[in-house]
């Protein structure tokens, strides 16, 4: 069975860089497979990228992006541009008309300024202040429609794990927690579990006396016939 990532992934600008966020859980059908994988994925420096759909789609899209990347930075001497990332991913998904499950968020800092984009498994994609992709995104983008604004970089933080939240709790193929990643000029801080939504509560053990049961009868039965 497929292993897909289910997903609520959200992405938005702030005063001087990018908020990627995302829940953890993973599913294989109506099972859950994994409840705390990552699906923020590094690409470079100062580039990274979330990832939506099937999870192995979106995490091999994301590592051959991230390879080109590198090999540019190796040959060139400089730093890769979000679009060129944005270029590689495009054309390798509309090669192939959709059979690609991966929807990617990315979001970066190059020398042309602040970027965030959306890309689509058949190879379209979107330059935005804010998006959010996944089973859980129509809970996710309402929250970010009706609060998004300018905010620094605290502000952006809680706007994006309420987002993220609203699609977990809407959503049966998004939970557990929460994982932040934030851009700007000075790097990329991840921020592992940054919070918890789908914790099961502490439930009080059951200790029943041993008296508790009376028994009113005992009967001993051969299930062997002795010949």
């Amino acid at each position: 069975m497929i292993t897909k990532t289910g997903t609520t992934i959200v992405g938005m600008k702030y005063k001087t860089g990018v908020i990627l966020a995302a829940d953890t859980r993973s599913t294989q059908g109506p099972v859950v497979s994994d409840k705390n994988c990552e699906k923020i994925h590094r690409i470079s420096d100062k580039i990274m990228c979330c990832g939506a759909g099937t999870a192995a789609d979106a995490e091999r899209v994301a590592r051959m992006a991230s390879r080109e990347l590198r090999l540019f930075e190796r040959k060139y001497f400089r730093a890769p541009l979000v679009s060129h990332f944005r270029k590689v991913c495009v054309n390798h998904l509309h090669k192939y008309g959709g059979q690609i499950g991966a929807a990617l968020i990315v979001g970066g800092i190059d020398s042309e300024g602040c970027h965030l984009l959306d890309i689509h498994p058949h190879g379209s994609s979107n330059s935005t202040l804010f998006t959010s992709l996944g089973s859980g995104s129509l809970a996710a983008i309402g929250v970010l429609e009706s609060k998004y604004r300018a905010m620094d970089k605290n502000e952006a933080i809680e706007l994006a794990c309420d987002a993220v939240q609203a699609g977990i709790l809407n959503d049966l193929y998004s939970g557990s927690n929460i994982d932040v990643c934030v851009i700007d000029y000075s790097g990329v801080e991840f921020l592992r579990n940054y919070k918890r939504v789908g914790v099961c509560e502490n439930t009080d053990t059951l200790v029943y006396p041993l008296d508790s049961v009376q028994i009113k009868k005992e009967e001993v039965f051969d299930v062997v016939e002795e010949y």
